[in-house]
């Protein structure tokens, strides 16, 4: 059974730092671009970043871009995010997920049960 765990969620000040962890299981995590997604409150998904298989190519949406990094240890079966310079905009439930696109399908949901981000002074 495939499943991914993220974690590492929280609360942080604006301009604070986070760094999201993602555990994968039950499939080849090292043959498998993968992406993160969040959602905030009512609004929809939206596509994060994606790194390829062996971590040599990452991009990142513009919202993001300069502030986020996206990395991979395939040893360990785990995908990271590191969220620096934390903006009140960025909070989000944040989504670890194989790579399914980008724009991300319409009808595309998340398997996983996410990691909340709560950017507040």
């Amino acid at each position: 059974e495939e499943q991914v765990v993220e974690s590492g969620g929280g609360l942080v000040q604006p301009g604070g730092s986070l760094r999201l962890s993602c555990s994968v299981s039950g499939f080849t995590f090292s043959s498998t671009p993968m992406s993160w997604v969040r959602q905030a409150p009512g609004t929809g998904l939206e596509w994060v970043s994606t790194i390829s298989t062996g971590g040599t190519s990452t991009s990142y949406a513009d919202a993001v871009k300069g502030r986020f990094t996206i990395s991979r240890d395939n040893a360990k079966n785990t995908l990271y995010l590191q969220l620096n310079s934390l903006k009140t905009e960025d909070t989000a439930m944040y989504y670890c997920t194989k790579f399914v696109g980008v724009p991300l399908p319409k009808r595309w949901v998340p398997a996983s049960q996410g990691t909340q981000v709560t950017v507040s002074s």
